[in-house]
C-alpha cells in the first residue's frame, strides 16, 4: 500500500505531507533555487515534485519519474493546470540500469521516498539514482519505519537501514543524516563526494 492510499485522493491537490513533509526533506538535502532534482517514484500526488518545484523555481527543474505511466499523466495534467514549466515527467523502471533518461551526473539531488519497500531489487534503484546524480549532490532515501499499522508494509517488506548504509559505504557516499521523518518513517541524507 502506498502513501496515496492513506490519503484522501479526491483532494488530488494534497502535498502528501500529511505523513512525511516534503520541506523537512528539501532542508536535508539543501535545495534552492535553481537546481535540479527529482523524485524518484513520485506517486500520483507528487508530494515532492511539485513544492519543490516552488523551492527551485522558473531556473530549477523537477523530474518526476515513476514506473506507472497513468500516474505521470496525473502529474503532467497538474503541472500543466499549475502552469508549472519546471516539472518534467520521465518514465522509467527504476530497478533497471541506464532507464531512467535523466542525463548522468545532472541531478543535485534525487529523492525515493516509500519506493524501496515495493522494490525487488533495492540495491539497483539505489545504483540508478547515484547514476544521476552529479558531484557534490545529495540522495535522501525515506521509507516505512514501523509496521502493525493498517496502512504500513508487513515487517518482511519493511527497509533495512544498515543495508542501505553498507551500500552507500561501498560507493564511497557519506552518510550524512539518520532522521526521523515523521511518525511512521525514517530517512538517510547520502552525500555524493566525488
Amino acid at each position: 500500500m502506498c502513501l496515496e492510499d492513506c490519503l484522501d485522493l479526491n483532494n488530488m491537490h494534497t502535498s502528501g505531507n500529511q505523513l512525511i513533509d516534503p520541506h523537512l526533506l528539501f532542508d536535508k538535502a539543501r535545495i534552492h533555487s535553481g537546481m535540479h532534482i527529482a523524485d524518484l517514484g513520485c506517486g500520483r500526488i507528487g508530494h515532492v515534485v511539485f513544492p519543490g518545484a516552488m523551492v527551485v523555481g522558473e531556473m530549477g527543474l523537477v523530474y518526476a519519474v515513476d514506473i506507472l505511466k497513468d500516474v505521470l499523466e496525473n502529474v503532467r495534467k497538474r503541472a500543466a493546470m499549475e502552469n508549472l514549466l519546471n516539472v518534467h515527467t520521465i518514465w522509467s523502471d527504476l530497478e533497471k540500469s541506464g532507464s531512467t533518461s535523466i542525463p548522468e551526473h545532472n541531478l543535485d539531488a534525487g529523492f525515493i521516498i516509500n519506493v524501496l519497500w515495493q522494490a525487488k531489487n533495492r540495491s539497483a534503484i539505489l545504483d540508478e539514482a547515484l547514476r544521476l546524480l552529479k558531484e557534490k549532490a545529495r540522495l535522501v532515501v525515506v521509507d516505512w519505519a514501523r509496521d502493525s499499522l493498517s496502512f504500513a508494509p508487513p515487517k518482511d517488506k519493511l527497509v533495512n537501514f544498515d543495508e542501505i548504509k553498507k551500500w552507500a559505504r561501498s560507493k564511497n557516499l557519506f552518510i550524512q543524516e539518520e532522521f526521523v521523518a515523521g511518525p511512521y518513517h525514517k530517512g538517510l541524507v547520502l552525500f555524493k563526494q566525488v
